[in-house]
């Protein structure tokens, strides 16, 4: 896999994982709950995804040569721009009415 490929891999990957704690009342997809998911558990999900992606993303930076050091700012600008992409997410949980 090219570098390219990889980035958008990781992109995408990121944008699908930013959404699944709002998207689905299982935590981490697998594991049915008595009640529905709080705020406080969505948010755990959400930072166990952060870092699952960007584990996958150092595999794939190891994959293609030497990995470059990070300081607090990569991870400070990786860390919001994770949830800017669950924004729509969201959006869809907490803002939209639903039919019940």
């Amino acid at each position: 896999m090219n570098q390219s490929a990889s980035v958008w891999l990781v992109v995408m990957l990121a944008l699908v994982a930013a959404n699944l704690p709002c998207f689905s009342q299982r935590l981490f997809l697998f594991i049915r709950l008595q009640k529905p998911k709080s705020l406080g558990l969505r948010l755990l999900e959400l930072l166990v995804y952060y870092f699952a992606v960007g584990l996958l993303g150092l595999a794939l930076e190891q994959h293609l040569g030497q990995i470059a050091p990070q300081g607090w700012e990569f991870y400070a600008v990786t860390g919001t721009l994770f949830l800017t992409l669950a924004f729509p997410g969201f959006v869809y949980r907490y803002l939209l009415k639903h039919a019940r």
